[in-house]
């Protein structure tokens, strides 16, 4: 979780790949925890083609069936049968838009939305932006992206910088700099 945080999550993305790698684990965690979605991270790598939206888009029943044997993965038949209609309809966006990535930035007008949050319980389930981000998605065919999954997508592909202003990533990821930010960094371990 420490390596997530400092590495990936808040941290602007602009590749297909890994937005559609984050859809599927986003909808896989619904209803669980983060953790156990990471725990199993490898698992899903290696189910869902590297997370190859092209080869996921062909999974046949026979493949999701096999999916559903899987100790690797959330064993969720609603779960596994969204993550291959959604690199179906990331296959649509891309050929109408030419990349995912151009759809959900335009949500946040191109760049992130820098939120300055000093406790975890100011950081919200959701957002105007996540409940039209969800509704355009769920327009064009993706499945198990409500506004609460969205958000957390958002969060985790840096569309939001929802680190707590202390957090050394907040200042890191464009928020402004805060001593609190500068002496967790002064601690960190390297």
């Amino acid at each position: 979780m420490e390596a997530y945080h400092d590495t990936e999550w808040g941290t602007p993305l602009h590749d297909d790949r890994r937005h559609f790698e984050f859809l599927v684990l986003e909808g896989a965690q619904a209803g669980l925890s983060w953790r156990t979605v990471l725990q199993r991270r490898e698992g899903y790598r290696r189910a869902f083609a590297g997370f190859d939206p092209e080869k996921v888009a062909r999974f046949t029943q026979a493949r999701i069936e096999k999916l559903l044997a899987d100790p690797g993965i959330i064993r969720n038949r609603q779960k596994v049968n969204s993550a291959v209609t959604n690199a179906r309809a990331l296959l649509k966006v891309q050929n109408e838009l030419g990349s995912f990535d151009s759809l959900i930035w335009r949500f946040v007008g191109g760049s992130p939305i820098v939120n300055a949050r000093k406790m975890l319980k100011d950081i919200p389930a959701l957002t105007p932006e996540s409940e039209a981000l969800s509704k355009e998605l769920i327009r064009r065919g993706f499945t198990f992206v409500g506004p609460t999954i969205v958000y957390a997508h958002m969060q985790a592909c840096g569309l939001v910088n929802d680190h707590l202003v202390d957090c050394y990533r907040h200042a890191e990821l464009g928020g402004r700099s805060r001593r609190g930010a500068r002496r967790a960094l002064a601690g960190r371990k390297t």
